[in-house]
C-alpha cells in the first residue's frame, strides 16, 4: 500500500508541476497603476514594455486610470498605426480594464483621449501561438521590423486550440496515473 500512495503523489505532483506552466497571467499594463498614460519619452513607451513580456493565450492586460479623464480603445493594425479613434473594435472606460488575451497574434490598442494616442500613448502585444513556447525560460523574439512597436508575429496557420493541448495532457497524465496504479 505504501508503493501505491508514493505512486499517486509522484503523479499528483508532477501534473501540477507541469499544470503551473500553463496558468494564465495578469500583467498590470506598464508594469504599474498610472502607466496608462502619455508617455514622457521614447524610453518610457509602453511598447519598450512590452517587448519584455512573453505574452500567452488566455494571459490577461488590466488597465488602471482614471476613467474621467481617458479610456482604452482595442483598434485594427491600421486603426493603430493611424491613431484612428473612430471606430473602435471595442471600448473600455471603467478606469480598470482587464482584457484576455484569447487568441495567438497582435493586439492594438490606443488612448480613447483627443491626441493621446499620436503622442504615444498606445500599446501592441504580440501572443505567442502555442507552437512558440518552447519553454517558460525561453528569451522573448528579437523583433523583425517596427511599427511604432514590437515586432508582429505572421498568423498561426494552426487551429489548434491551447485548451485542446492541455485537455490531450489531461488524458495522457490520467492514463499515464492510471497505468501506475494497476
Amino acid at each position: 500500500m505504501a508503493g501505491f500512495s508514493s505512486r499517486a503523489a509522484s503523479v499528483l505532483v508532477m501534473f501540477l508541476v507541469l499544470l503551473s506552466f500553463s496558468e494564465a497571467k495578469e500583467f498590470l499594463v506598464g508594469g504599474k497603476a498610472d502607466a496608462w498614460a502619455v508617455p514622457s519619452s521614447e524610453s518610457q513607451s509602453l511598447n519598450k514594455w512590452a517587448e519584455s513580456k512573453r505574452f500567452n493565450t488566455g494571459d490577461i492586460l488590466v488597465w488602471k486610470y482614471d476613467s474621467a479623464k481617458d479610456s482604452v480603445l482595442h483598434v485594427t493594425k491600421e486603426d493603430y498605426v493611424n491613431c484612428n479613434m473612430s471606430s473602435p473594435i471595442k471600448q473600455y472606460k471603467d478606469g480598470e480594464t482587464k482584457i484576455v488575451l484569447d487568441k495567438p497574434g497582435p493586439f492594438y490598442f490606443i488612448s480613447g483621449t483627443k491626441d493621446h494616442c499620436e503622442k504615444g500613448q498606445k500599446l501592441v502585444v504580440v501572443v505567442m501561438s502555442p507552437r512558440n513556447r518552447a519553454s517558460a525560460f525561453s528569451p522573448a523574439p528579437s523583433p523583425a521590423v517596427e511599427i511604432d512597436g514590437p515586432a508582429v508575429a505572421p498568423a498561426p496557420t494552426s487551429t489548434a486550440s491551447p485548451f485542446k493541448a492541455a485537455g490531450v495532457l489531461v488524458v495522457a497524465l490520467m492514463g499515464f496515473s492510471a497505468a501506475l496504479l494497476i
